[in-house]
């Protein structure tokens, strides 16, 4: 068996700042939705993550679409997880307050090759316990979206996809764990770690945290994780750049259904969507590179984004661009999800998570408290969990400036109020950064990217996010 690497680093004198049944790695969206179902299946949980914030790596940047798992690999893990995630969505998010609408999807056809692979992705949908799927002639598409371009052939409706809002979901799901007894550690990379026979005991940035079970979760360098702390990995991430363009929020009218396109072996495509705050993007790329960080968007990529959105929708011609911007998604050497399990050293990997991890997150966690239960712990659910609510940023509901008393608006653009943003720098999941601020408020994303309100942001922000910031209740 292959041995931790570093454990001479660890003694009798050892500082724990932090002990817990469960650890984990990596604050991503998998990360924050395991730390929640564990919570409320009574286990006690510390996160850690490297980054000063949530959302620091891969989970930042998707197309924010909740999948029925029509097309996931039939019979995986993958489409276990989706099927489980979207059904748990659609039963806690009004609890949550988290935003969600109804658009349904075209996979859409423009040439007769396409159209040809219809009848394996009907058959498919049927075998994956997606029943409701029909496919639509091109006087019934134009119906629907008569802005689409008059080249359509015909394409498969998907009713009962969603967008929803990709940043508020994981801030909701660990805001859940931490005000019923969680942790979580920032600026807290993990670097190695021993294992006794009974927990583990693993070294950060900041110090040492105790905890019998560890769930890596740590996404894009999860691979690096599993080889630093247990010695070895089975798989490896191999990043994939995803490129996005997002038009001004006068496109909304334009397109009411997310457009798919019919995916191949090695990806789902580029994609036409509305965003749940009244814009229109179209993405990602899928470029395989070294750099796990590299998020830069080049003129060649974004122009061919640019030029397929004005082919699918003639008229986003005369709608500006608000904004380009890319996510790296955490691919490896196989298409399936990398779930694998030490029992002997209590250690559970959830690697390899590409673009379902935000719809498969809760399905996820419900495997992860599957795995645990088979290894006979026994947590006591909680009888009465604190179910708190996230402020709203989607445009299909009520803004904090519709009601009185926010104070001044300080970013006109997205009509972001100083009320939201001191409130995002309190209570029990603060911004740890002005990147975490933005995505909780969503100031300085809109027309002018910052240009006029990134002064006021700074005057209200000033010496807020100097420090590290850990929350939560755990023994310390």
């Amino acid at each position: 068996m292959d041995t931790p690497k570093h454990q001479n680093n660890f003694s009798s004198t050892t500082q724990i700042i932090a002990r817990a049944d469960v650890a984990i790695i990596g604050g991503g969206v998998v990360g924050c939705a395991v730390a929640r179902k564990l919570t409320l299946e009574g286990a006690s949980i510390v996160l850690i993550e490297k980054g000063t914030d949530i959302l620091s790596g891969a989970s930042k940047g998707n197309s924010a679409i909740l999948h029925t798992g029509f097309d996931a690999p039939i019979g995986s893990l993958e489409w276990e997880c989706v099927q489980n995630g979207y059904n748990e969505y659609l039963q806690i998010n009004k609890s949550l307050n988290l935003p969600l609408q109804k658009t349904g999807a075209l996979i859409a056809a423009w040439s007769e090759e396409q159209e040809a692979k219809f009848s394996d992705i009907l058959k498919k949908g049927k075998d994956n316990n997606v029943h409701d799927l029909q496919l639509l002639s091109r006087k019934e598409i134009l119906e629907l979206e008569p802005n689409l371009g008059k080249n359509i052939r015909s394409a498969i409706v998907v009713p009962r996809e969603f967008i929803i809002d990709p940043w508020s979901t994981p801030l909701a799901y660990l805001q859940q764990a931490l005000e019923n007894g969680g942790k979580a550690l920032f600026n807290a990379e993990v670097t190695d770690g021993e294992f006794d026979g009974m927990s583990w005991l693993l070294n950060t940035q900041r110090g040492h945290v105790k905890a019998t079970h560890v769930i890596n979760c740590a996404g894009l360098y999860g691979d690096i994780v599993n080889s630093k702390v247990l010695g070895n990995c089975d798989f490896t991430i191999k990043p994939r750049k995803g490129q996005f363009v997002l038009f001004d929020k006068a496109a909304r009218k334009l397109l009411s259904s997310v457009i798919l396109p019919v995916p191949t072996a090695r990806t789902k495509g580029i994609v036409l969507f509305p965003t749940i705050f009244g814009n229109v993007a179209v993405g990602p790329t899928a470029e395989d590179q070294d750099g796990r960080d590299d998020a830069s968007v080049d003129k060649e990529n974004l122009q061919a984004l640019h030029n397929q959105a004005l082919e699918k929708i003639p008229a986003l011609a005369n709608i500006p661009i608000t904004a380009t911007f890319a996510g790296i998604r955490p691919a490896t050497e196989k298409s399936e999800y990398q779930v694998s399990q030490d029992p002997d050293r209590n250690w559970i990997t959830l690697g390899g998570i590409r673009s379902t991890g935000l719809t498969s997150s809760l399905g996820l966690a419900q495997h992860v408290h599957q795995l645990l239960l088979q290894r006979g712990t026994e947590f006591k659910p909680l009888v009465s969990p604190i179910v708190p609510s996230v402020p709203n940023l989607a445009e299909n509901q009520p803004r904090d400036y519709e009601t009185s008393g926010y104070g001044e608006i300080v970013c006109h653009c997205e009509m972001v109020t100083d009320r939201e943003i001191n409130a995002a720098m309190k209570g029990s999941m603060p911004a740890g950064s002005i990147a975490g601020l933005k995505r909780r408020t969503r100031a300085t994303m809109g027309r002018c990217q910052g240009f006029y309100c990134s002064a006021r942001l700074a005057e209200l922000t000033k010496g807020k996010f100097e420090d590290s910031i850990d929350v939560g209740k755990a023994d310390v």
